[in-house]
């Protein structure tokens, strides 16, 4: 099949180069993995809150970074989910559309988890709460608080996956990125599906590897940064 070379600007305001450059520098800028592999692990004990409370008073400038670093994520959650509309576009309008709708609505239930660990930052920061609620009843909120922040995180994550499966789907099908991605992405969106449902339906299944794994997701943003500024699609892409 024909190829050429893609056109300078579109009606989106985005050529496919420009979106999945965009869609690749926003991938690699995102902070989350220093929040969930360094500063959460260092203040939140499992099992003892106790401990906890007393590190997120002692670090509270560890633990605000910890919620930017959420926070500038879903942000570029956002721009990805903009960018990859773009760049799948030619493969099929209709449900590039609908998979960036999906990025969006786990990037909205992520945020609102997020609020949580705000209101944990402001009850263990502010006196007036400790005087009226006092030591058991403060450590009580504050583990309430954490254990919903990580539900709410947990089933946005199947959103997530969700997403990926589509993205993987849409690549798989077009001609201008490899399928191997396409494949590869799919995967990883169903371990992002299974593995937030594991503590719900099958809690003692060997599934802990499943975070690592989605780490096979950066494969694709590499891709778009070295392959991306020279993209190529056919003269008649469908879905337009």
């Amino acid at each position: 099949m024909s190829s050429t070379a893609l056109p300078q600007c579109s009606p989106e305001g985005l050529t496919l180069r420009q979106a999945a450059l965009t869609a690749g520098i926003a991938y690699l800028l995102m902070p989350v993995t220093f929040a969930e592999f360094h500063v959460f692990p260092t203040l939140l004990v499992p099992g003892h809150i106790e401990l906890t409370v007393q590190n997120i008073v002692a670090h509270r400038t560890l633990f605000v970074v910890g919620m930017l670093c959420h926070f500038v994520t879903l942000v570029l959650d956002l721009i990805i989910a903009w960018a990859l509309y773009v760049l799948l576009l030619p493969v099929n309008k209709a449900l590039s559309l609908l998979t960036a709708w999906f990025r969006v609505v786990y990037t909205l239930i992520a945020l609102v988890s997020l609020f949580k660990l705000a209101t944990i930052f402001r009850l263990l920061t502010v006196p007036y709460f400790q005087t009226i609620f006092g030591d058991q009843q403060l450590r009580a909120q504050v583990q309430l608080l954490l254990g919903s922040f990580r539900y709410e995180w947990a089933m946005s994550l199947v959103i997530f996956g969700i997403h990926l499966d589509l993205v993987g789907y849409l690549i798989y099908r077009s001609t201008y990125i490899p399928k191997i991605l396409g494949v590869l992405l799919v995967i990883v969106g169903v371990g992002w599906v299974v593995y937030p449902l594991k503590p719900y339906l099958y809690p003692n299944a060997p599934f802990d590897f499943i975070p690592w794994a989605g780490f096979g997701e950066l494969i694709f943003p590499i891709w778009l940064l070295i392959k991306g500024w020279k993209l190529k699609i056919p003269d008649n892409p469908t879905g337009l």
